[in-house]
């Protein structure tokens, strides 16, 4: 079989689960070869899968010219500084790649240049698609030019703006890259250390961003002094803060499911494997957005409070008050039957085949209709 060919961003850990839950669904006989700037940040992945690593699209490393800036960068580029030979070595290793190997399909999750690269270079590519506003040229063209989009999420969390023909082309994989299985609250608060008649409040952070501030978090405990607070994740520490004996923070742990399984109401920003965990969870969820580019996690935000799935705040609550009434609004507005069924039982196998399908699709000759497991496409 031709390869598939996968470029995974090395910010956060989404992209990397989501690709290594693909590359164990796909047919063990589809070589697969990954390139990205880090291979530490994947789960264990199969036999059929390669990693070239290339440079970091956009952290410099000092080999780079510094006086080009005033060159401008046309709209349908995001990230094109001039003179980064970091830039050069990565897309000659990807353009190189696509003329030895002839592969059937790029996946591109995510790099507006790379899937235009791929366009440039007459490789189809699939664009995996994420919140935020993007309808600006570069996105457009990444998009427009892509022969399918993958949406790591449930077609009810699409935003209003996509239109038909958008939709059209688009596989919806909720709960994609996350292990969907819930531990029992038992069992989890046993995992974790909480005992089984303690008020938990789970506060969530994301590894793409610095984390909520630790002062507003002081703040809310405080207001609930019946109630544990945990906090998984990067916290942002502040001199002023005075925080309550009810307030820990584990920092990063391996064990995100057990937390979230365990709380009785989850605070958390809005990266997209944190979403996917909260709702396989059906936790009370207050949806506080961390800063990403082009607005992702607020746009998400908006998504998820018109699905009605999660409580949303643009921002953390500054006061006992905004607390007591965001936490009682969350708590009252939950669904939880609403919220699990936005994860798809087998998210991984439904992406890949229809990336399967879609090479079928695109390289069986005109004339043919190609036909997958008894249905003709």
């Amino acid at each position: 079989m031709r390869p598939f060919g996968y470029f995974v961003h090395h910010q956060g850990r989404g992209h990397a689960e989501r690709c290594a839950a693909i590359a164990w669904a796909l047919p063990p006989a589809r070589p697969l070869t990954l390139f990205c700037a880090r291979d530490d940040i994947f789960p264990p992945l199969p036999g059929h899968v390669a990693i070239l690593r290339i440079p970091s699209l956009f952290e410099p490393t000092g080999d780079e010219a510094g006086s080009m800036d005033w060159v401008p960068t046309p709209e349908t580029l995001h990230c094109a500084p001039l003179g980064w030979p970091g830039i050069r070595r990565a897309m000659a290793t990807i353009a190189g790649w696509f003329d030895a190997a002839d592969p059937a399909l790029m996946i591109c999750d995510v790099s507006a240049e790379i899937a235009q690269l791929a366009r440039i270079c007459s490789v189809p590519h699939v664009k995996v698609l994420q919140h935020g506003d993007r309808g600006d040229p570069g996105h457009r063209a990444a998009y427009d030019g892509a022969a399918g989009l993958l949406a790591p999420f449930h077609a009810g969390l699409a935003q209003p703006e996509w239109d038909a023909g958008m939709l059209g082309r688009t596989c919806f994989a909720g709960g994609l890259g996350v292990d969907t299985r819930v531990p029992e609250r038992e069992v989890a608060r046993q995992r974790i250390g909480v005992a089984p008649d303690e008020e938990m409040v789970l506060v969530v952070a994301g590894g793409g961003g610095g984390g909520f501030a630790a002062a507003p978090l002081g703040v809310g405990a405080r207001a609930t002094p019946a109630a544990r607070w945990i906090t998984i994740g990067p916290v942002q520490r502040d001199w002023h803060a005075t925080e309550p004996a009810n307030l820990e923070h584990r920092g990063w742990v391996e064990d995100a499911a057990d937390h979230i399984a365990a709380a009785d109401l989850v605070i958390a920003s809005t990266g997209n494997t944190t979403c996917q965990q909260v709702l396989s969870a059906g936790r009370p969820w207050l949806a506080v957005p961390e800063w990403r580019y082009f607005d992702e996690q607020h746009r998400k935000a908006q998504a998820l409070a018109a699905a009605g799935v999660a409580c949303v705040r643009p921002h953390l609550p500054s006061s006992a008050g905004g607390w007591i009434e965001a936490l009682a609004e969350t708590r009252a507005g939950h669904r939880p039957e609403a919220q699990r069924a936005m994860i798809d039982d087998a998210p991984a196998e439904k992406a890949a085949a229809w990336l399967e399908a879609l090479s079928d699709r695109l390289w069986t000759p005109r004339g043919v209709v190609p036909v997958v497991e008894g249905h003709s496409l």
